[in-house]
């Protein structure tokens, strides 16, 4: 009897102790949120340490720790503790979104895939999930595919403004120039400041022969945001196509400062050098360019710089 007695009392008291240690965890759990919502990502991440040690199977405090390692860009440690939260809780479509982002992060496109696909199948009106697998989708060169997911955004949220720009590139890329440009213009429309939608419907005119349309959305970039390299790079080209190869060698010059190894921009330089006669500087851009793994300088070096 007093075996029983003492078996009981243990067992109370571990209950106690345990219910106790439960909510130590999540005050701790809510400590590294309000951590976590501060930016202060590595003390957020002391904190859900401490909850899990208190509480082994606080699906949400490993959910919390991978999203502040992700924003340290630990992402092979935030992927160990996704997968931990999803063996915690399958059904969590957030944790799946969390571990897809990370794979894109990390070119694991195919495991990005995969992990959007289940979050979707979990809750179908996730239009970031379907956002986030047309990306990885087009990182794999399905572009139908990621047309349609861009499109099933589109359907869940007709104000998303990055869907309309996902959705340019695509088209883009699937040859449909004029649909490019109509999502590219929408992306502005819905924000104004969006130097990148800007720079790729330049891009896009200047494919099809609209270099002083293209040149005006280049400028536009620029204006908001000064050190974009590649608009400097686009503006250079567009400008070259209208043999001002003077201000195309200035532009190029811009974005080689703003990135030193930037082996097109020397190509191009090189190029528009040639065309104005400026052989010892082409000569020049050409080996800087093939140094930096740009093959097409090669023809260049062979046929002018020997």
């Amino acid at each position: 009897m007093r075996y029983l007695i003492i078996t009981l009392s243990m067992l109370v008291f571990n209950g106690i102790l345990s219910s106790i240690n439960a909510q130590i965890a999540e005050t701790y759990f809510n400590k590294g949120n309000a951590k976590y919502s501060l930016k202060n990502f590595q003390c957020a991440i002391q904190d859900y340490n401490n909850a899990i040690k208190l509480k082994a199977n606080f699906e949400e405090a490993y959910n919390g720790r991978g999203l502040a390692k992700s924003n340290l860009k630990d992402y092979h440690g935030a992927i160990q503790d996704f997968s931990k939260a999803i063996e915690l809780k399958p059904n969590d479509a957030e944790v799946y979104y969390n571990r897809g982002w990370v794979k894109n992060r990390l070119a694991d496109f195919v495991g990005a895939l995969e992990d959007y696909t289940k979050a979707i199948k979990l809750n179908p009106g996730d239009l970031n999930s379907y956002n986030n697998r047309g990306l990885a989708k087009y990182n794999l060169k399905d572009y139908q595919g990621a047309l349609q997911d861009f499109n099933k955004t589109i359907e869940l949220n007709p104000n998303y403004t990055n869907a309309y720009y996902n959705r340019g590139n695509v088209k883009d890329e699937l040859g449909d120039r004029l649909g490019a440009i109509l999502d590219f213009s929408k992306a502005i429309e819905l924000n104004p400041k969006y130097a990148e939608s800007y720079n790729n419907r330049g891009s896009v005119k200047n494919e099809l022969g609209n270099y002083q349309d293209a040149i005006q959305d280049f400028n536009k970039a620029l204006e908001l945001n000064p050190k974009y390299t590649i608009a400097y790079q686009n503006r250079g080209l567009a400008k070259a196509n209208l043999k001002d190869y003077n201000n195309a060698i200035q532009d190029f010059s811009n974005a080689i400062k703003l990135n030193p190894n930037y082996a097109e921009a020397y190509y191009n330089r090189g190029l528009a050098n040639k065309l104005l006669g400026n052989k010892n500087e082409a000569c020049l851009d050409f080996r800087k360019a093939s140094k930096l793994g740009n093959t097409n300088s090669d023809d260049y070096l062979n046929k002018l710089c020997n």
